[in-house]
């Protein structure tokens, strides 16, 4: 894989091996803004890779060394995302300044980098995930426009296509058992999402984050009834 050195001083030491990936966007309205500040000290964050919208890849930070991308995250119990993790930053204006379709070029780059990677570290499939997976109360990145099951095909991260399921949705406010189960869920998938049989603002943004990743056509924070069928599908994967 021809990776192009943009070192980056923001980095510090792992106290244990990678085991999941986490694809952001870079959220800035080009992609030399954000490699400038992902090296930028005073900035202290990072990434290990930048992919570019013409599919050129930066390598900023070695593999082995812990970068600075994930921020107070959770996935699966653990909070400590970045020594956790490999994070990848994909060329994207995102919501604030032109949120666009990727270009097909950098989603090839960014499918070959991952199974790269996949080479060196044990990653499960339940552990490639976004930003906004990891962080929904303050993220929406990579957002509703990654292509995830394209991403899935290619044997990288979880998809499923259930058909729409029946039932009540299930929204911010709500109290049941339902509810319960919703977050119990969500909790073993990965988030974290307690459950208490209340629907509350931070359960919003979890289903909202679900959605962006899993159930793209609907990002509203609404559990209608294919968003929990979707996540009951995952679930039967084995996540």
């Amino acid at each position: 894989m021809n990776l192009i050195e943009a070192p980056s001083p923001n980095f510090d030491f792992r106290t244990s091996p990678p085991d999941t990936i986490v694809l952001h966007y870079t959220g800035m309205p080009t992609g030399e803004e954000a490699l400038a500040r992902l090296r930028d000290p005073d900035a202290k964050v990072s990434s290990h890779y930048v992919v570019e919208e013409d599919g050129r890849i930066f390598q900023l930070v070695p593999e082995e060394r812990r970068a600075w991308h994930a921020g107070v995250s959770f996935w699966k119990g653990g909070r400590d995302i970045n020594t956790a993790s490999v994070g990848i930053e994909i060329v994207n204006p995102g919501h604030e300044f032109g949120y666009r379709p990727f270009p097909e070029a950098q989603i090839a780059s960014v499918i070959a980098l991952v199974a790269d990677i996949r080479t060196r570290w044990t990653v499960d499939n339940d552990r490639i995930v976004g930003h906004s997976d990891v962080a929904p109360d303050r993220k929406e990145d990579p957002g509703e426009l990654f292509p995830w099951k394209r991403l899935a095909e290619a044997g990288h991260g979880l998809w499923v296509e259930p058909p729409a399921a029946p039932g009540a949705p299930l929204s911010e406010g709500e109290e049941s058992t339902g509810v319960f189960a919703l977050q119990a869920g969500l909790t073993r998938l990965g988030y974290d999402c307690a459950p208490s049989g209340k629907f509350d603002g931070h359960t919003k943004a979890v289903v909202t984050a679900f959605q962006r990743h899993w159930r793209q056509e609907r990002v509203d924070g609404v559990a209608d009834g294919e968003t929990r069928a979707r996540l009951i599908g995952l679930l039967r994967l084995g996540a």
